[in-house]
């Protein structure tokens, strides 16, 4: 039969076995909360990067050009088809479709000079972006449009763009045109310029067709 203190020693040692299970538990708990926690700030991470990704960097996506007070807009491709005939356009300014053999020259054209639609949508093919103002627009807007219309591109001023008055009759007052792509501004204040840089750095050379 066992004595008192053979007893007393047995409850000792599984009072601390007993103890000892609850500080393990608890230590299981806390790595668990710790590694949640963790999951949980990954998934935050990746969901601003996510959302960060998705805007593109801002001014060329939707967000970013409503923030500017434009529009950004993507459009179906209309078509690619050379013709010599007129092409009537879903989009105003026009974005894409059939368009006329001879492609219009990068550049800077003055007023009453621009080429035929069918002609500067083909140039948008060829990954352009161009710059258009409705006639009647103010002055020193016009000359803000023509500044970022020139301003340098992989190293070379005014790179891979046109700039014109819209013969369209589009009813925004300022766009910029790439292959698919358009922003539209009622007005060019700076926040609309930095929206028309970063749609011009987005969407240069990614037409169906690059030609150097």
């Amino acid at each position: 039969m066992a004595s008192r203190a053979e007893e007393k020693e047995r409850r000792r040692q599984e009072r601390l076995a007993q103890e000892e299970a609850e500080r393990n538990a608890a230590a299981r708990t806390r790595r668990l909360q710790l590694a949640g926690g963790a999951l949980l700030g990954v998934a935050a991470v990746v969901a601003v990067v996510i959302a960060v990704a998705a805007g593109g960097g801002g001014g060329s996506s939707n967000g970013g050009a409503e923030a500017a007070g434009c529009t950004f807009a993507s459009f179906p491709s209309e078509g690619r088809t050379h013709t010599d005939g007129k092409v009537n356009n879903k989009t105003n300014p026009p974005t894409s479709g059939n368009h006329n053999p001879t492609p219009a020259q990068d550049g800077i054209y003055r007023a009453g000079n621009t080429p035929p639609k069918e002609n500067f949508v083909h140039t948008l093919e060829h990954g352009r972006i161009e710059f258009q103002y409705k006639p009647g627009a103010p002055a020193a807007s016009i000359a803000r449009l023509r500044a970022l219309a020139e301003e340098p591109l992989n190293g070379t001023a005014g790179y891979h763009t046109l700039f014109f008055e819209n013969n369209t009759n589009m009813p925004a007052e300022f766009a910029a045109t790439a292959w698919t792509k358009s922003i539209t501004c009622p007005t060019l204040t700076t926040a609309a310029v930095g929206a028309m840089r970063e749609f011009r750095a987005a969407f240069t050379d990614k037409g169906p067709e690059l030609i150097p």
